[in-house]
């Protein structure tokens, strides 16, 4: 199910947390923001194509969304309603680099003022032999995603990455279904190809052995080997 489609007890939760942050609580502010931080930023990042770009576009919306949220009137989603704000601010960025034309997601612009802190957090590798290569693998797809023209990059983010339905992630820019299934395959084709000229050289790395887990092994083998 999308995030966009709520039910009775959801709907009441999320009236609650924009009542709550439309009084400046912080606890609200801070729940909406943990909620949402992940597709927000993949949004963003999916226009930018920079970590650091995506997470100051993130700030800012989350600023304007703040200062305006008691308009909210819940005709979609609180999902829906940032990540458009999203967008808008990563496309208005965007737009400033390469000077492109003004986008059907633009909103009326708002005063820029102190930026919410945006919170990190960690995540803890259980297995550390595995961190450079799954890393690598990482960077490799994030880069082949980079390289897909935008218009199927965002669709792609969307509905592979995101788990947006069809139809949510064609209401959300705009365009027809049927729009939104031929980018999809056109970015699924395009990133293949991509993955498929530069992932050879990661095969070494695959499925890594090596580190403490052999010395683990080694230890025991000969510790068996000095039993016997």
């Amino acid at each position: 199910m999308g995030q966009s489609v709520l039910n009775s007890t959801q709907r009441s939760a999320e009236a609650d947390l924009v009542r709550r942050a439309s009084q400046r609580d912080e606890a609200a502010i801070r729940a909406i923001i943990q909620e949402h931080n992940r597709r927000l930023y993949r949004v963003a990042r999916s226009i930018v194509r920079d970590d650091s770009e995506a997470e100051d576009v993130l700030q800012e919306a989350y600023f304007r969304a703040f200062s305006a949220i008691s308009d909210f009137r819940g005709e979609s989603s609180l999902t829906t309603w940032l990540t458009r704000i999203v967008l808008n601010e990563a496309l208005q960025r965007a737009r400033r680099r390469v000077d492109q034309p003004a986008s059907h997601f633009d909103l009326p612009p708002e005063r820029i003022a102190d930026i919410i802190p945006f919170p990190l957090s960690g995540q803890t590798i259980v297995d550390p032999e595995r961190a450079t290569s799954q890393h690598e693998i990482c960077r490799l797809l994030e880069r082949a995603i980079d390289e897909l023209p935008e218009e199927f990059r965002t669709v792609l983010i969307a509905r592979a990455i995101e788990g947006l339905s069809i139809d949510e992630t064609a209401e959300l820019y705009g365009i027809k279904p049927e729009t939104v299934k031929t980018r999809l395959h056109r970015a699924r084709n395009l990133l293949k190809s991509s993955l498929e000229e530069h992932i050879g050289s990661f095969f070494s790395d695959v499925f890594p052995f090596d580190g403490k887990r052999c010395e683990r092994l080694t230890n025991a083998v000969v510790s068996r080997l000095s039993q016997r």
